[in-house]
């Protein structure tokens, strides 16, 4: 078996990355759709469940229309609909990436061992900015954050 640099066989690679490129399928496979059926248009999306039994918007309130917004090149209505979810998705993106190479390399990248995919004090740092944002865009100072 031919093997490259890293010791890695190229058929474990192949291996390897088919769980982030199934992913990647998935993901993509979900924006078209949304992209295809406009949530803005009544009764093709359901209504947020914690929307619709407390009044208050959730972190991801507005993020189908965000998306909407992105597949057909509007990023300021994204913005406006869902900030949150506008600066997430860049971050998404390189997680996903930094999950391929290392699929494909066999090994640590950036200093995380294989199986992690990011420092838990990043994830405490993001579940954080989430929950003040959650906060934020039901008092009435941040009313310019609701969808």
């Amino acid at each position: 078996m031919v093997t490259g640099k890293t010791g890695v066989s190229r058929g474990s690679r192949a291996v390897a990355v088919l769980a982030p490129l199934g992913t990647a399928l998935a993901a993509g496979a979900a924006v078209a759709f949304v992209g295809a059926v406009d949530p803005n248009e009544p009764g093709h999306y359901p209504t947020c469940p914690f929307l619709m039994l407390t009044g208050l918007y959730c972190p991801g309130c507005g993020g189908l229309r965000t998306v909407y917004a992105l597949v057909h090149g509007d990023p300021v209505t994204a913005l406006g609909l869902n900030p949150f979810v506008v600066l997430v998705i860049p971050v998404l993106v390189a997680l996903w990436g930094r999950w391929t190479l290392r699929a494909w390399s066999g090994g640590e990248s950036g200093g995380v061992p294989a199986g992690k995919s990011m420092r838990p004090a990043y994830v405490w740092l993001l579940l954080a900015l989430m929950v003040v944002f959650w906060i934020a865009r039901n008092l009435p100072f941040g009313e310019f954050l609701a969808p």
